[in-house]
Order: C-alpha cells, then structure tokens, then sequence
C-alpha cells in the first residue's frame, strides 16, 4: 500500500499506452512476492513453534528430579535419569571451547590486524570458510581417525578435539568481523602515544570489540552443544559414571538421545525427549544470552 504522505508519480501525457501496462504488472509482481514471503514465513513460524510444542509436551512431562540425579538406566529397566550424560555434555562443551577459544581468539585477531591484506591471510580466511562449512560428520572421522585409532579406544578427549573443530572457524570469523568494524582511529590514537602493536591489540581494539567477540564464543557453545555426529566417532556413549581421565566411552546427551529415541524400551524414549528439551533449552539460552546480553553496542 503505498503512503499517503508520498505522492504518486503522474504519468507523462505523451507516455505510450505500454508504460501503464508495465506498471500494473509490476504492481502484481510486487504483491505476489509480498503475499509469498508472508507465507512462508507463517508456516516457519507455525513448524517452529509445533516443534518447540512437542518438546514442551512430551518432555516436560518427562522431566523429574531423577533425570538430574541418577545415571542412564540400562536396556530395558526402569527409573534412571540423565545425570551422567549431563555431566558428560558439560565436560565435552567445556574442554571444547576451551580449546577453540584462545586459538580462534589469536587467528582472528592475526586476520584482522597483522595479516590483512596478505596472501596467507587470504589463504587462512578460505580455509575457514571451507571448515565452517564443513559437515560435521567429516570432522568426527577425521579426529577419530587421528585420535582415536592411535589411542585404541574412544575418549572425552577425542570429543573434546571434535568439538573444539567444530567450534574454531565461528570464533575465529566473529573476531575478524568484530574487529574489523573497530574504527581505524582508535588505533592510530594508541600508536600515536607511543604504544606498540601488541598493547594497542590488547588495550583498545580487544576492548571495544569485546561485546561481539564474546557474542562469538556463546553462539559457538551453543553450536557444539547439541553436536552428536562428531561424539559418534570420538567420545561414542555408556551408560555409567565415567573417571577423570576421560578414557573409554563418555556418556553425553546428544548420543544418549540417539540412542533412547531409536530404542524400544518406552522408558528410554521418555528420556530421550527430556534430553531432548534440555538440550533445545541451554542452546536457546545461550543464544538469547549471545544475542540480547553481549550483542549490543558491539562497537564503543
């Protein structure tokens, strides 16, 4: 609907009759495509939150305070809960991006003030494009190939190098991006009081890019967290506690509701959509978190 305040743009007197036709169908044209994001948008909306429902439903109904206290139960018991591989999840997503962030935190920062404009850094910005694209399945093979076989057994650590993958190229595009928008004179007023590089890097640059890079780091945590492709290969599942070494299989709430969902005991697939909600819980909260919390003024 055009508006009222703007006026129409009158048609030349001497204008061929085609003008008007072209027009028109542009108007169509205008009001199709309208009419088709709008569409389409409502059923995304509408698939969203009928997923989210489920979840909602069939999980919460399942929640109790045994899920949070006792380990997975075995084939074809009853009780259990999911305390162990909750447990898992955080030691896997912890080590993960504990790895990832200070190595992307680096490359990024290498891509965006020492490197810009050269060939490596060209090169290094292709290949992670290329990995942040990357199935993940791939990823999981590579480490297992590179981990787990020279070790003879699957592991937290494996995982944890799966992860931590997964998670570099987004930290290390995020801090390229943020840094990038950190205006120029900013650096030129350190470098202009004497400051070399590496404390203007640290004391203004790092500072005032900090919002988005932070922002980073929490949408790669969410991204790993629900991960199961790569913990298949590498840190695989048990149904028990697992040692501080992290040796053998680490049980996890991605794999364990692979595993319950495709199951045929009822009680494991009750469990497995309370994982299911607790997993979609904590990566919407770290992505609101990420979003609302750190994302603004990215810049100051």
């Amino acid at each position: 609907m055009a508006d009222a305040n703007i006026p129409a743009i009158p048609m030349p007197e001497d204008a061929p009759p085609a003008w008007g036709r072209v027009r028109a169908s542009r108007r169509v044209a205008d009001k199709a495509l309208k009419f088709l994001a709008t569409a389409f948008t409502a059923i995304s909306v509408v698939v969203l939150f009928w997923i989210l429902g489920m979840l909602v439903v069939q999980g919460g109904s399942s929640l109790s305070l045994a899920v949070f206290t006792q380990p997975t139960p075995g084939p074809g018991s009853e009780g259990g809960g999911l305390a162990n591989a909750i447990l898992g999840s955080f030691v896997l997503t912890f080590l993960g991006i504990a790895v990832a962030t200070p190595i992307g935190l680096l490359a990024g920062t290498y891509l965006a003030e020492y490197g810009r404009g050269s060939k490596l850094a060209a090169l290094i910005g292709f290949l992670n494009d290329i990995l942040l694209s990357a199935p993940s399945i791939l990823i999981g093979l590579f480490v297992y190939t590179l981990v787990v076989q020279p070790m003879g057994t699957y592991s937290g650590w494996a995982g944890a190098v799966a992860l931590a993958i997964i998670a570099l190229p987004v930290i290390v595009r995020t801090t390229d991006d943020m840094l990038g928008l950190v205006p120029g004179t900013l650096r030129e007023a350190g470098v202009a009081l004497g400051a070399p590089t590496s404390m203007v890097t640290q004391r203004v640059t790092w500072r005032a890019a900090k919002a988005g890079i932070v922002t980073g780091i929490l949408l790669a945590l969410a991204r790993i967290a629900g991960e199961t492709a790569p913990l298949l290969f590498t840190a695989l599942n048990n149904n028990s506690w697992f040692g501080p070494k992290l040796i053998g299989g680490i049980p996890n709430l991605p794999v364990t509701i692979f595993q319950f969902a495709s199951a045929p005991y009822e009680n494991w697939r009750q469990l497995a959509w309370a994982g299911a909600l607790l997993i979609t819980v904590a990566i919407l909260l770290f992505s609101t978190v990420a979003r609302y919390a750190f994302g603004r003024d990215t810049v100051r």
